[in-house]
């Protein structure tokens, strides 16, 4: 489990670099899409707690 965790965080270019890691194109654009990725889905689950926080429907 900790190394999905640190996994994330490369992708977020939070983590430091694995130094063994293949570095090409492909492993790049794999990682820009997973980013993006990422990046929705906080931005999603931010918006959901938002809508659920004000927006309440008694």
């Amino acid at each position: 489990m900790k190394s999905i965790w640190q996994q994330i965080l490369r992708y977020l270019y939070i983590g430091k670099k694995d130094e063994n890691a293949p570095n090409n194109t492909s492993v790049k654009l794999m990682h820009g899409m997973n980013r993006i990725s990422i990046l929705v889905f906080l931005l999603a689950l931010i918006l959901f707690a938002v809508k659920m926080i004000f927006f309440k429907h008694h």
